[in-house]
């Protein structure tokens, strides 16, 4: 105590204050070369097994992501083949309708067990409903799909029309609306505009 000084005003007011102010850094910058070897990776990884598990979690967390984007509809993680305003145009004009093709696989279950009896009549059924049925649909899904590209080119301008979409529309119109992915975000009726 013999040669120290004693406390300024302004000493004593930075004791007071406390040390760890919220919104503060409250610590000393570090050094550029800590941060850039904390942030250093290896563009391989040495070890497989290593590798191997940080490519099958990241797999993982994609497929989860698409799986809940085809259910929810989300355009940001849908596969390539559904991705695009076109694509969710088809998806919805062709859920909002009654298709033909939706009946296929019901009626043709129903085929496959008149099938097996051999009398005469229920031959000629199977004949008439497994063809008529098919040329009915296939003419449905060109009549649908003629009302889609005129639509397509309306909206869209005369190149709304990408390729291999016909198909795209084709085989949704054929399956059954409960088994459709991405899944059905409209209501029957509920053309888009």
């Amino acid at each position: 105590m013999l040669f120290t000084r004693k406390k300024t005003l302004n000493d004593e007011l930075a004791d007071a204050v406390p040390q760890d102010r919220p919104g503060a850094k409250n610590k000393p910058t570090p050094k550029r070369r800590d941060q850039e070897a904390a942030r250093r990776q290896p563009l391989v990884v040495t070890d497989r097994k290593v590798a191997k598990d940080i490519e099958k979690q990241k797999r993982r967390e994609g497929m989860a992501k698409q799986r809940q984007a085809m259910v929810t509809g989300d355009d940001a993680n849908l596969p390539v083949r559904d991705k695009g305003p076109q694509r969710r145009f088809i998806r919805d004009y062709v859920d909002a309708r009654w298709s033909v093709g939706e009946v296929v696989l019901p009626i043709m279950v129903l085929v496959l067990a008149l099938s097996f009896l051999k009398t005469s009549w229920a031959l000629m059924a199977v004949f008439v409903l497994t063809y008529g049925l098919i040329a009915v649909a296939v003419i449905d899904a060109v009549l649908m799909w003629r009302r889609i590209k005129s639509r397509l080119i309306a909206k869209f301008g005369a190149s709304g029309v990408p390729s291999g979409v016909t198909m795209y529309a084709v085989m949704r119109a054929f399956q059954l609306r409960p088994t459709r992915m991405p899944k059905p975000q409209v209501k029957r009726g509920d053309y888009p505009s």
